[in-house]
């Protein structure tokens, strides 16, 4: 199963995007957005780095009543992106109306349910009343996702192999968490793994940050991840 490499854009301004994006430009396709890009500069930002020829992949996570979800599933309609997050334990009803609405006004986008965030571990989710390991929640979750129509799922790269075993085998699972070997230090996602290794699992895309973003030279360190993946872009 291949698997592409898509650069968080986790910087704080604009203005600390442009020369890493120029870098980039030609080296990778994918570019998640997240909120605080989207939220400090807003759609047009969005546009902004798709007309410099990246997929963009908007992070947005969204998470309320079914009705409010759909219309903003909707409301993001014409914008330029391919994969939009929201998360799963909103429930069925609610990721179902977020599916017919995204059939109805952009077929070829792909909603990325959330399970389980990287920084949680089993500590932060009994805090929160789920009792049991990560795992069975994000099993949970997949399943639920599946049968409420999503075709995607971003999920710790540590439970992809469990997921590709229950889940249909056309679900694309983006992983972040995702470490070269050399840089598996401690942060704030405490289930990481290499890009090598979430390939073999089964992952479709991983999500890479700061490896890429902090390097020297970001252009050569996005190669070399790349270069593992099998990859060339």
């Amino acid at each position: 199963m291949s698997c592409d490499l898509i650069l968080a854009l986790d910087v704080p301004t604009r203005e600390e995007a442009a020369p890493l994006l120029r870098q980039l430009r030609g080296q990778l396709r994918w570019v998640k957005i997240g909120l605080q890009m989207f939220t400090t500069y807003g759609p047009s930002y969005v546009r902004e780095v798709a007309d410099q020829g990246f997929a963009i992949f908007l992070d947005l996570k969204l998470h309320d009543i079914p009705k409010t979800v759909a219309t903003a599933v909707e409301s993001l309609a014409p914008l330029p992106i391919k994969m939009l997050t929201l998360h799963t334990c909103g429930g069925s009803e609610m990721m179902r109306a977020a599916v017919a609405a995204q059939q109805k006004t952009n077929p070829q986008l792909l909603l990325l349910g959330v399970t389980v965030l990287t920084s949680m571990d089993t500590v932060g989710l009994n805090e929160i009343g789920v009792t049991g390991a990560p795992v069975d929640q994000v099993t949970r979750l997949g399943r639920l996702a599946a049968a409420s129509g999503m075709r995607g799922l971003v999920c710790s790269p540590l439970e992809v192999g469990l997921l590709r075993s229950q889940l249909p085998p056309e679900m694309q699972l983006v992983t972040p968490g995702i470490r070269p070997a050399s840089e598996a230090g401690s942060d704030d996602q405490k289930r990481v793994m290499t890009p090598a290794d979430a390939a073999r699992a089964g992952s479709s895309y991983i999500v890479v940050g700061r490896p890429i973003l902090k390097a020297a030279d970001p252009a050569a360190a996005a190669r070399a991840i790349l270069a593992e993946l099998g990859r060339k872009d």
